[in-house]
């Protein structure tokens, strides 16, 4: 393979020297999952010079799923070298075979890395070479991005999509070679569609180096992964910062600290932060539930302070005049919730909600428990009350019309038989987690049986968990095919999912 031309080209060109990469993998997380397949094909100047792809073994079982996805089987890959067998001609092929003390310069010369959805392919090549100790860096162009730039009316832009759109075709999909040349059979279709000027100018906004803060480690936007999951900041004396969470982990750390403007809110933090930790999940519940754990045990510095969910109350409303009463969440939970209407983190942001519906519904304050003293209520004397309070409306139909203008508030009974698991599936083959949750209190999540059943035999929660509660009903209202597993007695029974929660709705 030819090396890569010396001089570079103007900043505002097409890059003409390419590699288009794809991989097939075990499951989403580079961390955890390992290559099965690559494929790459070279490009300079619109031609292709150079095509390789070989299977690898993972050293490890290929789920079904998998398997099923891109038809390569255990046995196809047990004669396949490791990846540690072929990591020198992986990075021939990628023309980055360099000195350790050159990685730079490398990097910068090399031909472009470009792959469909960019950061999954080069994340697991990086991690594939960190288990050897070895370093890799590349100039890296993501396609999905690219045709989200130049084509923003559409609304996918996978290579299914993008295949259908631009009339493309490919006889081996979902394997490494098959995809690779599709990808650079986009690339084709782009230079010769697109005026060189609209391309080069996207390409390069793509390729744009990110600014983070200098004391930051050097690489660090390279190690973020593309996958759901919950960060940290650290500053000085390791003093924890902030707390985030996001769908792509990356974009939501380089969201805070990839800015270029020199003030914003996010400016203290961005001169304050030293470290930053992460930490994937299975998906946006496992993050959800994680930055709740993350923020009300260890209390983060600039993110806003968490009530106490302990001392949340709810609206009670009498079965049979309609009279108001504001209660602790945790003793009306548990008994009648279909008597109980909103969470709150305090009695005055109870009764202010509740006078704001009755100024709005025409309620009368006094019946509601807002008003004291003889005869009529202030409402009825401004025409704001139908006469409740003086007999000239039923209170029966009072009561109905409280609990018709309270109804968006109404408190959720748990929809379980007791402490289950929730099953939140990985994205493209990863891992599943099972989070623990009981009376919409959260007890942590498993990823093996053996946490599963730690979990399932933990302490029951002391008192309602109000912030759990609103993250949890927000999400089943979402996912009403979600799969459970009764934990009761730590036993599998026949109410184990998917349970219908298409009914449950929330404000």
């Amino acid at each position: 393979m030819v090396a890569a031309e010396a001089r570079e080209p103007p900043t505002d060109a097409l890059p003409r020297d390419l590699v288009f990469v794809d991989l097939e993998t075990t499951g989403a997380n580079a961390a955890e999952h390992r290559i099965i397949e690559i494929g790459m094909v070279r490009m300079r100047a619109g031609v292709a010079v150079e095509e390789w792809s070989s299977l690898v073994n993972p050293g490890c079982l290929i789920p079904a799923c998998i398997e099923s996805f891109t038809g390569i089987s255990n046995g196809m890959v047990a004669s396949a070298p490791r990846f540690a067998d072929i990591a020198d001609l992986v990075l021939e092929k990628l023309g980055c075979a360099a000195p350790a003390a050159s990685l730079g310069r490398a990097a910068e010369a090399s031909p472009l890395f470009v792959a469909h959805n960019a950061r999954f392919d080069y994340a697991f090549l990086r991690a594939e070479l960190r288990r050897m100790a070895r370093r890799f860096s590349a100039r890296v162009l993501c396609t999905v991005k690219l045709s989200r730039r130049l084509f923003p009316a559409h609304r996918r832009h996978n290579l299914d999509a993008v295949m259908e759109r631009h009339g493309l075709a490919c006889s081996a999909r979902h394997r490494a070679l098959g995809d690779a040349r599709l990808i650079g059979d986009f690339w084709r279709t782009l230079c010769r569609d697109l005026p060189e000027q609209t391309l080069a100018a996207a390409v390069q906004s793509l390729l744009r180096p990110l600014q983070l803060p200098q004391q930051l480690p050097e690489g660090l936007a390279e190690e973020l992964p593309e996958a759901p999951g919950v960060y940290r900041f650290y500053g000085e004396d390791d003093g924890l910062l902030y707390v985030g969470r996001a769908a792509s982990v990356r974009s939501g750390v380089l969201g805070v600290l990839a800015q270029d403007r020199a003030g914003g809110r996010d400016a203290k933090l961005r001169a304050a932060v030293r470290r930053v930790e992460w930490q994937e999940t299975a998906g946006e519940l496992g993050a959800l539930l994680c930055e709740l754990d993350w923020l009300r045990t260890e209390k983060p510095l600039h993110n806003r302070r968490l009530p106490r969910a302990d001392e949340a109350v709810t609206i009670r409303i009498d079965a049979g005049d309609g009279a108001a009463c504001v209660v602790a969440l945790g003793a009306a939970a548990g008994a009648q919730p279909e008597d109980c209407f909103g969470v709150f983190h305090a009695a005055a942001d109870a009764r202010k909600a509740l006078s704001d519906i009755a100024r709005a519904r025409e309620l009368c304050p006094k019946i509601l428990g807002l008003e004291q003293g003889e005869g009529s209520c202030l409402g009825y004397q401004l025409g704001r009350c139908r006469g409740a309070c003086i007999g000239k409306e039923p209170l029966l139909l009072h009561a109905i019309r409280v609990r018709m203008a309270l109804s968006s508030l109404k408190l959720r009974a748990w929809p379980f038989p007791g402490r289950v698991a929730l099953r939140e599936r990985g994205a493209a083959g990863g891992a599943a987690a099972w989070h623990v949750v009981d009376r919409w209190s959260y007890l942590g999540t498993a990823h093996c049986e053996e946490q599963l059943e730690a979990l399932a035999q933990r302490a029951p929660p002391d008192s309602f968990d109000a912030h759990a509660y609103r993250v949890l009903v927000r999400y089943l209202a979402n996912h009403p095919g979600l799969d459970w597993r009764d934990l009761e007695a730590y036993r599998p029974r026949g109410g184990a999912g998917p349970v219908d929660l298409s009914t449950l709705d929330v404000s």
